[in-house]
């Protein structure tokens, strides 16, 4: 089964995707949460993005607050 990638731009923003990350482990989703900031770090971000299929995700939840 993929993966979810769950991204945020700041660590603060773990409180908001907390109840996401929860729902997903309940029906056995594997979930990995990353802080990447697409202003900060966009060459990480669009490498994250680039490879996320061939790294396993299925899916990326991106937060924007």
């Amino acid at each position: 089964m993929s993966k979810v990638g769950i991204l945020m731009g700041s660590k603060s923003d773990f409180d908001v995707v907390k109840p996401a990350v929860n729902v997903l482990k309940k029906f056995g989703v594997e979930v990995e949460v990353r802080v990447i900031s697409a202003h900060r770090t966009p060459v990480e971000a669009r490498d994250f993005a680039l490879n996320a299929r061939k790294n396993g995700f299925g899916a990326i939840i991106a937060l924007k607050c």
